[in-house]
């Protein structure tokens, strides 16, 4: 399953429950109550921490969007080797 970017993480959020069908499929899914889920999509409480990786491997949609304060997007990638300096 490919990443998807969204724009902020109330839209994140919105995007990851679509993927689940529902607020109450998400909640299943999840392990929360669907009052839970809505205050998420509502931007009334938000998303914790606990529940980022999971909804990302669920549904494709980046922790970095979904709680951009927890994985902020960084200027440069970790993905590659890093450089590693070394004296003469």
């Amino acid at each position: 399953m490919s990443m998807m970017i969204c724009r902020t993480p109330l839209e994140s959020i919105q995007r990851a429950v679509a993927i689940y069908g529902s607020q109450s499929a998400t909640a299943r899914a999840r392990g929360v109550s669907q009052a839970a889920v809505w205050k998420w999509v509502h931007g009334k409480a938000e998303l914790p921490a606990e529940q980022v990786l999971a909804i990302e491997l669920d549904t494709g949609v980046s922790k970095h969007d979904l709680r951009p304060d927890l994985y902020p997007h960084d200027l440069k990638s970790h993905d590659g080797p890093e450089s590693i300096e070394t004296s003469r």
